[in-house]
């Protein structure tokens, strides 16, 4: 494929900037990537495994000169990194973030950017629970869907040259304004990793299960939960306080559902909990349908899948 940006700069270095990376030299979308990380560890992998031409200890000089910059850190340093680079950013770049949440990475970033740099916020819908830049990999954006929030008065080419290269990675590009982006996210991610967060707690404060048993025994449901559960700490807990409004009111909703639950549950209400569980597994066989997961009966995570495990973040 044709190169769509001579340059691009990764400010973060973790799975998501190192798969954009692998994917992009994969498919010769760009000409030169640098990258910016505070860890002089994480500095060293991206140069040891190759997906940067050149790392800087410090934002600003990795993005001079460059044509796209990609904002990949967590979303509470959202504004001191956009403050360090604003000055150093090239006249008619374009400035995109991979946060999960948009609205606070708008207010965070957008009044740092210079006239004439084109703001496109981002979403991908990918990721697995592992994190750092030993874990990126090419396919990690292939058949899932990359969320973009432009401004309404945001420059059309430069959205365009930005959805390019996204659909060059494999990826399915849709649009969204941030508050809607932010309430699809809380029912989709943000309110499930939530909940998984707090199975897995429960467990843990269940004296009368011991640890081991809880290991030894992980049925599939709770493996499926300790797996989201293994996610990066630091983003979530961002996440969490960025997007609170939304993951609360989908919080209450839950709240509300699980408690016709335990009432039906508590009544013997048969036929209740089998038209319920009947209309969820419609909305999971649509999924499947969609080629977001797989049917198999690992859940798609055995040691043969591939791509790797996503979790949409």
């Amino acid at each position: 494929m044709a190169v769509i940006y001579e340059k691009v700069a990764l400010i973060g270095l973790g799975l998501i900037a190192s798969s954009m990376a692998h994917a992009m030299r994969q498919r010769g979308l760009v000409g030169t990537i640098t990258g910016h990380a505070k860890s002089a560890e994480t500095r060293d992998a991206a140069m040891e495994l190759k997906f940067c031409d050149a790392v800087f200890d410090t934002a600003a000089a990795a993005v001079e000169g460059a044509d796209l910059v990609v904002l990949a850190v967590p979303i509470g340093a959202m504004d001191s990194i956009a403050a360090q680079i604003a000055p150093h950013l090239k006249p008619g770049a374009t400035v995109t973030d991979v946060g999960s949440v948009k609205q606070a990475v708008i207010e965070a970033v957008a009044p740092h950017m210079p006239k004439g740099v084109h703001f496109i916020p981002g979403h991908p819908l990918a990721g697995t629970e592992h994190s750092g830049p030993r874990s990126g990999f090419a396919t990690l954006f292939e058949n899932r869907w990359w969320l973009l929030t432009p401004a309404a008065d945001a420059d059309a080419a430069a959205v365009a040259r930005l959805r390019s290269l996204l659909e060059g990675m494999g990826a399915n590009v849709d649009m969204m304004d941030a508050p809607h982006h932010d309430l699809v996210l809380a029912v989709t991610s943000h309110t499930p990793h939530l909940i998984a967060y707090t199975m897995v707690g429960v467990a843990d404060d269940l004296r009368r299960v011991t640890d081991s048993e809880v290991i030894k025994y992980s049925a599939a449901g709770f493996r499926d939960f300790t797996r989201i559960a293994a996610s990066d700490p630091t983003m979530w807990r961002d996440v969490f306080l960025t997007n609170k409004d939304a993951t609360l009111e989908i919080l209450g909703r839950f709240t509300e559902e699980l408690f016709a639950l335990q009432r039906a549950i508590r009544k013997g209400d048969g036929p209740h909990l089998h038209d319920y569980f009947t209309r969820t597994r419609a909305i999971r066989r649509s999924i499947i349908q969609a080629g977001q997961d797989t049917d198999a009966p690992d859940f798609g995570r055995g040691a043969r899948a591939v791509p790797k495990p996503d979790v949409a973040v």
